[in-house]
C-alpha cells in the first residue's frame, strides 16, 4: 500500500508527503552520515555513500534500510509497494552494481544530488530478485518517487526492465500498476491543462489541472491502491495552495488524512504505520507514527553532518497530548 503526494508552497517550498502502510511499525528518523560503509545483502558488495541522509528506517544486517528521506542537497526518495507489477533481475551483471530493490533509496539518496544525476546513472544499477542472494530477502515488491531541488518529480517504476522514469507533476503515486493507465483514469475525475496533456508541465507548476471538476466523477472512499491515487490527485488539486514550509505541512497532512489506513485487523493487515515528509529548502523531515497523533521534526543542520555515525532516534508510537489543566 502507501501513498505519495508532492506540493509547491507559493513561496517556493517543496514538501514531499506520503502514508507508510504496512502491518508494523518497522521504520523511525534515522540520520546516516556521509562516508556511510555499508554492504549489500544482494552479494554483501561493500559501498560508501558520499552524502549525509535524514528520513525513516532501520538497522538492516550491515545497512541501513531507508524507506524515505532527504539527502543534503535535497533530494528526497520515498519506496512504495508495488503489488503484482515489479520485475526484478535473477542474473547479476558484473558491470553493474546489483542490489536488493529495498537498498535503492538508500543508495540513490547517498550517492547523487538530483534526479539528473540519477537518470544519468540509472543504467549502472540492477535491482536483484534475491533468488542467488547472498542473504535471502524473498522478493520485495517496490517502486519509488524521488523529488529534487529543481521543483522535479518523477515516478521510478518496476514494471518493465530496464528501470523506467517517468516525469510526473502531478505528484501523486500509490501502489496500483500502470502508472500511465492510472493518469488516464484521473479524466473521469478533474480536466487537465493543455500542457499536461502534451507533456509540457514547467517546473514548479503548483496544479495540473484547468480548476474545472463541473460533470465530473466524486472520488469513491475506499483504500485500494487506485481509489487513494484518485482521491489523493482529486483533493489536492481543489485544496488551497499553501503559502510556505508551515502551511504546506498543514496541508500536507490534511491531505493525507484522506488516505491514511485505519488499522481494521478484522478485514487486512497494514495500516497506516507512520506518515512523513521532507521540505526541500530546510532540508527538513516530518514524521508521525500511527498512534502519536503529534509530529517531530529531524532537520539536517550544520551540526548534524558533521556527525560521524548513524543515529537512530526513539519516538514513541503512543498518543501524546498537552493537558490545558
Amino acid at each position: 500500500m502507501c501513498t505519495s503526494i508532492y506540493q509547491i508552497a507559493i513561496d517556493g517550498t517543496h514538501v514531499l508527503g506520503r502514508t507508510m502502510d504496512w502491518h508494523v511499525l518497522g521504520a523511525r528518523p534515522v540520520f546516516v552520515p556521509r562516508q556511510f560503509q555499508w554492504r549489500s545483502v544482494y552479494d554483501n558488495q561493500a559501498y560508501q555513500n558520499r552524502y549525509a541522509i535524514i528520513g525513516s528506517g532501520g538497522a538492516h544486517d550491515d545497512e541501513i534500510d531507508i524507506s524515505d528521506g532527504i539527502n543534503e542537497f535535497g533530494l528526497s526518495v520515498q519506496k512504495l509497494t508495488f503489488a503484482n507489477g515489479a520485475l526484478f533481475e535473477d542474473q547479476p551483471d558484473l558491470n553493474k552494481h546489483s542490489i536488493a530493490p529495498f537498498e535503492l533509496p538508500l543508495y540513490l539518496l547517498g550517492h547523487f544530488k538530483s534526479i539528473a544525476e540519477i537518470e544519468a546513472h540509472m543504467d549502472e544499477i540492477q535491482l536483484m530478485s534475491g533468488e542467488r542472494a547472498f542473504k535471502p530477502y524473498g522478493h520485495p515488491e517496490l517502486h519509488y518517487v524521488a523529488a529534487d531541488a529543481t521543483g522535479r518529480i518523477v515516478a521510478i517504476e518496476t514494471s518493465a526492465k530496464p528501470l523506467k522514469i517517468y516525469e510526473n507533476p502531478l505528484g501523486i503515486l500509490t501502489n496500483a500498476y500502470d502508472f500511465k493507465r492510472q493518469l488516464n483514469q484521473l479524466k473521469d475525475y478533474m480536466t487537465f491543462t493543455p500542457a499536461f496533456e502534451n507533456g509540457t508541465v514547467a517546473l514548479n507548476t503548483p496544479r495540473v489541472t484547468t480548476g474545472s471538476f463541473s460533470g465530473k466523477k466524486i472520488p469513491a472512499g475506499s483504500y485500494t491502491p487506485g481509489s487513494r491515487f484518485i482521491r489523493a490527485a482529486y483533493y489536492k488539486e481543489r485544496t488551497d495552495q499553501p503559502a510556505d514550509e508551515a502551511s504546506g505541512i498543514v496541508s500536507m497532512w490534511h491531505l493525507l488524512n484522506g488516505v491514511s489506513v485505519p488499522k481494521s485487523t478484522a478485514y487486512q493487515q497494514n495500516y497506516s504505520v507512520y506518515r512523513a515528509a521532507t521540505v526541500t529548502e530546510s532540508l527538513s523531515y516530518y514524521y508521525e507514527p500511527y498512534n502519536r497523533l503529534g509530529m517531530v521534526k529531524l532537520q539536517l543542520t550544520p551540526k548534524l553532518l558533521q556527525r560521524k555515525t548513524p543515529k537512530l532516534y526513539q519516538v514513541p508510537d503512543k498518543l501524546q497530548v498537552s493537558k490545558l489543566n
